[in-house]
């Protein structure tokens, strides 16, 4: 894909880059009055544009073209998970973008290790518009504030899919659930509903957090016998969810 730049304030005939897109574009890009280039909003439109002035911390452009392009899930898919250390959490963000994620929840649970700063949102938020800038979406998936996982659970509609993933207690496993056991894989029930996926910490769920989200009608989810970190739970619940409807198979 080519180059691309995220300009959140676009009027109908003119935008202005400032800040690190500005930066990106003047300084890496070398762009010279004339050049085309292509702009997104966050909001779902792409724009072709072209230089019209560069200064020393932004640049001015003309809109020549506006579409709208959706590359989004069918679905609205939200991942709920406390955020790992350093930059195991750049890994998280980055691919739960690539994956379509409609929003990140960061979730402070009763044995979270990592508790999320102030400028958790911000910074996060930054890398999502890298990777959206990389993988071609054209919205920007949100990063919310932090939620304890009480309050986090207040919040979601009886009517959606819930997905919680927790290790069985005893060593018999099964295959994945069928949609009369609560996972609608494969059915159109899936993309008229939102979709939660929470994923617990390093030491997982406590057994009172587990029953709480029961209690509020969350279907639990082994993953498998081997023990993953928080990113690459999120990351593969997002896919198998996600992107695994989305495949096509090409003869």
């Amino acid at each position: 894909m080519a180059e691309r730049f995220f300009c959140p304030t676009m009027t109908g005939t003119e935008a202005v880059l400032e800040g690190p897109e500005a930066h990106h574009l003047i300084h890496v890009m070398r762009a010279r009055v004339g050049d085309r280039v292509n702009l997104f909003d966050g909001l779902g439109n792409e724009y072709l544009c072209e230089v019209e002035k560069i200064g020393k911390r932004n640049v001015t452009l003309r809109v020549l073209e506006r579409c709208a392009i959706e590359r989004e899930l069918p679905f609205s898919l939200t991942v709920a998970a406390p955020l790992p250390k350093g930059d195991r959490q750049r890994m998280l963000v980055e691919k739960l973008t690539e994956l379509g994620v409609t929003a990140l929840v960061p979730l402070v649970t009763e044995r979270t290790v990592v508790r999320p700063g102030k400028d958790v949102v911000n910074r996060l938020g930054r890398i999502v518009i890298e990777a959206s800038k990389q993988c071609g979406r054209n919205r920007l998936m949100t990063i919310t504030e932090p939620q304890a996982w009480e309050s986090f659970l207040e919040t979601i509609e009886p009517t959606a899919a819930k997905y919680l993933a927790h290790p069985r207690e005893s060593a018999k496993r099964e295959g994945l659930p069928s949609s009369e056991e609560g996972m609608p894989f494969g059915s159109e029930k899936l993309e008229q509903v939102p979709v939660f996926i929470a994923v617990g910490p390093e030491g997982g769920f406590t057994s009172a957090e587990v029953d709480a989200a029961r209690s509020r009608g969350w279907h639990l989810l082994d993953l498998g016998p081997r023990i993953m970190r928080v990113e690459t739970a999120a990351i593969a619940l997002a896919a198998l969810l996600g992107v695994g409807r989305e495949i096509v198979r090409w003869s």
